[in-house]
């Protein structure tokens, strides 16, 4: 059975190296839409903000490809599915068969229709999506002093601070009433904008684009509702994504928001089709982050080579990390419940001042929901007890406050259990680090290569270097 990958970004990848991993001879194919080897999206805004270099977030050596039989197709695109006959036709004029076909097409920006923009984007714009995105915006900011973001989500606040930070002014211009609406409340979404003012980043709430102004076929400025007009040399569009659909939808197969699959990750609409990542709809949901789409990648390389035929995706706890210099943020579950409801206990604890911010939401005895902003001391605590759906401590300062009452906190390598998670994106354990590390990996960096931790969004690189150092003290107590 030959199995077709169209999609070489983190899932497509991550499914590659996940099928190899457990079955070294079924043939596999490979499409990717992008000349260059697969690298790590959600660390653009490392590119962007100058602390990691493109060639530091690739996933995927291209040598591997090679030393591991699979045929791999970079910059060929598929532009046609022939299920009848099971065949894909590339962009290379070239046709290959297939036993299981896997779509990972992930997804693509989406750009409003904003007058101004019927012929394209003037120079100096762009939507921020890609490797190249990344590039022609700091192609863009060399010399320029203004910058306007458009979309105050995830990626448009992490654009904006790396554009702050290479020294342009930059506004963060938001269509709802305060920034990351979908993770954060309003409280903790007014408090990040103080922090994100105190970092030279104005946020324009309640804010309707309505024209991108160009001269000379460079972008000078945008438009407002209101009438303003905010100047700028560099514009980035971060105004969401949106599944990458087209050739799904032109193969026939069920599509909503995504492509319709169930627990086996199978298209509901022809069993030989199956599809990962941004792309795939599950009972509803649109995944947008990268730890549901690489555990649908391991669950999927189970069923294909039939290392574990009863595996399953059931669907995924989300957990978003801010990764912007300066600012630490973690949401999860429910975050939106007031103090007045009913069926929830909401504890919450806020210092504007000092940009802290932190609320954990829960019902039936058991935590469904949690913010911290500014200091996230026990975001491993939480974390747990989110992904366990697990009651909190009787003392809830805990969870707040690590250490209160003199106990180590429970997120600390001392009181965690080896069961416990503490890479969210590659689902690594703390008894996995430490069986890595009892087979000799003694650095940070040779427990990420034998483990995969911290090497998805990197929000747990500080508790893998605590657990390495912990280990690393307790063998020269041992030794003594």
């Amino acid at each position: 059975m030959s199995i077709v990958v169209v999609g070489n970004g983190m899932a497509g990848s991550r499914l590659v190296s996940e099928i190899r991993s457990r079955d070294r001879q079924v043939p596999v194919t490979v499409f990717g839409a992008e000349a260059r080897r697969p690298y790590n999206r959600i660390l653009l805004s490392n590119v962007l903000a100058g602390v990691a270099a493109p060639d530091q977030i690739g996933l995927v050596d291209p040598a591997w490809y090679e030393r591991n039989g699979v045929d791999v197709r970079p910059g060929v695109e598929v532009v046609a599915i022939d299920r009848a006959a099971r065949l894909v036709h590339a962009s290379d004029c070239t046709t290959t068969p297939y036993g299981t076909l896997v779509l990972a097409t992930g997804s693509t920006a989406f750009v409003p229709p904003i007058p101004g923009t019927e012929d394209g984007l003037p120079r100096g714009a762009v939507a921020f999506r890609t490797l190249d995105d990344c590039r022609a915006i700091l192609e863009a900011a060399e010399g320029a002093r203004r910058a306007v973001v458009v979309g105050g989500g995830l990626l448009g606040i992490e654009a904006a601070r790396g554009l702050a930070g290479r020294g342009l002014e930059a506004t963060v211009v938001h269509l709802a009433g305060h920034l990351m609406e979908r993770q954060l409340d309003p409280g903790a979404g007014r408090v990040l904008a103080r922090t994100l003012g105190r970092l030279g980043i104005r946020a324009s709430l309640d804010a309707n684009v309505t024209a991108l102004h160009a001269a000379g076929g460079a972008v000078t400025g945008v438009g407002l509702a209101t009438g303003q007009v905010l100047p700028a040399e560099v514009v980035v569009l971060a105004c969401g994504v949106k599944a990458e659909t087209t050739l799904a939808r032109s193969a026939g197969l069920a599509v909503d928001r995504g492509i319709v699959v169930d627990q086996t990750l199978r298209s509901v609409t022809d069993p030989h089709v199956r599809a990962i990542g941004e792309c795939s709809q599950h009972d509803g949901t649109v995944y947008g982050l990268v730890a549901p789409a690489w555990e649908q990648a391991a669950v999927l390389a189970d069923l294909l080579t039939g290392a574990d035929e009863r595996a399953r995706f059931t669907g995924a706890r989300q957990i978003t990390r801010l990764k912007a210099a300066s600012v630490d943020l973690v949401a999860m579950g429910e975050t939106h419940h007031g103090d007045d409801d009913p069926d929830v206990e909401v504890l919450s604890f806020a210092d504007a001042s000092r940009g802290t911010y932190k609320k954990v939401t829960i019902r039936e005895g058991r935590v469904v929901g949690a913010i911290l902003l500014g200091e996230t001391s026990t975001a491993g605590t939480l974390t747990q007890l989110y992904d366990r759906a697990a009651p909190p401590p009787s003392d809830r300062l805990s969870l707040f406050f690590p250490g209160v009452g003199g106990a180590p906190p429970a997120d600390s390598p001392v009181r965690m259990p080896d069961a416990a998670t503490v890479c969210h994106c590659n689902n690594v354990s703390k008894g996995q680090i430490r069986a890595c590390w009892e087979k000799g990996a003694r650095t940070a960096d040779e427990v990420a290569a034998g483990t995969r931790a911290s090497t998805g969004c990197g929000g747990c690189r500080d508790a893998l270097e605590g657990i390495v150092s912990w280990l690393d003290e307790q063998d020269s107590v041992s030794a003594v």
